[in-house]
């Protein structure tokens, strides 16, 4: 899941604390080290699900994805048509994660797919009450709250819908994604010492002296 890199359209929560043109510098590199991590799975079909309106930036930045529109707006239309996507073409077990945590292990994501052995959902939480992957077997619009999307109760809500809808769920490890400075300045230390988790974020970060942690 993935938006266009343009000043005010990513990352807004960082514009207090980095200058504009950086904080899309910073996107990219995270958007590129997630790929990076998608690619070092065991997968039949990689693409990047985005707004209808991203897909030509998107394909000119990365053309050597597939990229494809959402149906809807919002992030909830937007994980619903990854999900129907992947199933309409007959793939079983399908993966759906953003670009805002870079650092995590390849064993993540295949823990994901092997939780979708025994269970119709799977969700990764994340430390502010939300989620940064949803992993599923099946296609259910309902799954998803609108209005608790990117509030500290979307985990919640998405593991009380599945209840509701019958779902079996799993959770994945729970991480952190870079939504505020305190979360970039986590991730800056963590990379400082392990910088091959999300090479290009590493880089950027070492070159940017004034985020606390590096």
């Amino acid at each position: 899941m993935a938006k266009a890199a343009r000043i005010g359209h990513v990352k807004t929560r960082l514009a207090a604390s980095l200058p504009a043109e950086a904080i899309v510098d910073l996107y990219r590199c995270m958007i590129e080290d997630t790929l990076d991590l998608a690619r070092s799975v065991s997968t039949d079909a990689l693409a990047i699900v985005c707004p209808a309106s991203d897909v030509a930036d998107l394909a000119s930045w990365l053309p050597a994805i597939e990229i494809v529109g959402q149906q809807g707006e919002g992030l909830a239309a937007g994980l619903v048509s990854a999900f129907r996507i992947f199933i309409d073409r007959g793939y079983r077990r399908v993966v759906a994660i953003d670009g805002d945590s870079p650092q995590l292990p390849p064993e993540t994501l295949d823990n994901a797919f092997q939780l979708l052995d025994g269970s119709d959902v799977v969700v990764g939480p994340t430390t502010d009450g939300g989620y940064y992957l949803v992993a599923s077997t099946t296609v259910q619009a309902e799954l998803f709250d609108t209005q608790r999307m990117g509030t500290g109760r979307a985990l919640d809500s998405l593991i009380a819908s599945a209840q509701d809808l019958g779902l079996r769920v799993a959770l994945t490890e729970t991480c952190y994604d870079i939504d505020e400075a305190e979360d970039l300045a986590r991730l800056a230390r963590e990379l400082r010492e392990f910088p091959r988790r999300a090479p290009r974020t590493a880089a950027w970060l070492a070159r940017r002296p004034e985020v606390r942690g590096w």
